[in-house]
């Protein structure tokens, strides 16, 4: 097992990022947080990365004239900061193949919504006006669709009948932080791998056992 360089790129609150940050420092995570990246400036992610000591940069896609140009700088900042491996931590960006290639499937995100149901924005909204009586989190390697790449867990949180889009979000996210920080456990101790699916179907995520 070895350490896990990380890259971190946020947008916003960085709740998972701070997840993430704390369990390096109780010792149950084996990584190390090299860079974090926000596209938005002044936010609290920025805020919790500097508390911890961590460097962090803000990168705002708006001063590029190009997605290509945005994405290839990004890519260069976290290589030049010896990353790794890339988690998504509320990055409100879909990546593209120009980023993507430079770290083939060590990419990951967490995504508010047992997918393949309820990808995109506002999957808790979507899963409370469908009805659906359980939703959760999933963790899962970034391709370049959204929220599309293959699963690699889940957890699962009861809806009530008094949910709204505040309480579910709430309920969720406590088990994204739990997921995430499992996850990127399970890759510093080497037991995710992608299995290449067969004509027809998609790859697919094996987990060794410990």
């Amino acid at each position: 097992m070895s350490t896990l360089q990380l890259g971190v790129l946020v947008s916003g609150n960085g709740s998972n990022l701070q997840a993430i940050l704390d369990a390096i420092a109780d010792s149950r995570l084996d990584a190390a947080v090299r860079l974090v990246v926000s596209n938005v400036p002044d936010v609290r992610a920025l805020e919790r990365a500097e508390r911890a000591g961590v460097p962090s940069l803000t990168l705002c896609h708006r001063e590029f004239s190009s997605r290509e140009l945005y994405e290839q700088r990004l890519a260069d900042v976290l290589d030049e900061a010896g990353v790794e491996w890339v988690a998504l931590a509320g990055f409100m960006r879909i990546l593209t193949s120009t980023f993507l290639r430079r770290f083939p499937d060590r990419v990951v995100n967490i995504h508010p919504a047992l997918l393949p149901a309820f990808a995109g924005a506002h999957a808790q909204l979507q899963a409370l006006n469908y009805g659906v009586k359980v939703a959760g989190c999933t963790v899962h390697f970034v391709d370049e669709g959204v929220d599309s790449g293959p699963i690699i867990a889940q957890r699962t949180v009861p809806v009530f009948d008094d949910d709204d889009e505040a309480s579910l979000s709430g309920r969720i996210l406590t088990e994204e932080h739990r997921a995430y920080v499992e996850v990127l456990q399970w890759i510093a101790e080497g037991r995710i791998h992608l299995a290449g699916g067969s004509e027809g179907s998609r790859a697919r995520v094996v987990r060794q056992p410990p």
